[in-house]
C-alpha cells in the first residue's frame, strides 16, 4: 500500500512539473498552450522544424515497436546465433 502512495505522489509531481505555468501558457499559441514553458514558435520555420522532428520521432517509434515485436531475422549465419549459441554452451558447462 505504501508503494502505491509513493508511485501516485511521484506521478502527480511529474504531471505538475511538466505542465506550463500561467505566464508561459499565455505566451504560447493555441496548439502548444499548456504543454511547454517559454515562448512558442515565432516563425513559420519553427513550425517546419517541429513538423520534421515530430515525423522523425513517430517514424522511429513505429520502427522500434515493429522490430521489437517481430525482428524477422531468420538467417542461420546471423550474428545473434553465435551469441545465443555461446551463451547456451556457457550455461551447459556450469
Amino acid at each position: 500500500m505504501k508503494k502505491k502512495y509513493w508511485i501516485t505522489a511521484v506521478l502527480i509531481t511529474i504531471y505538475h512539473l511538466s505542465m506550463a505555468c500561467d505566464v508561459c501558457d499565455k505566451q504560447q499559441p493555441k496548439i502548444t498552450a499548456g504543454l511547454t514553458h517559454g515562448v512558442g514558435p515565432t516563425s513559420n520555420w519553427d513550425w517546419v522544424n517541429i513538423s520534421i522532428i515530430t515525423a522523425f520521432t513517430l517514424l522511429t517509434l513505429f520502427l522500434s515497436i515493429k522490430y521489437l515485436a517481430k525482428p524477422g531475422e531468420k538467417n542461420k549465419n546471423h550474428i545473434k546465433r553465435s551469441i545465443l549459441t555461446n551463451s547456451e554452451q556457457y550455461d551447459e558447462t556450469r
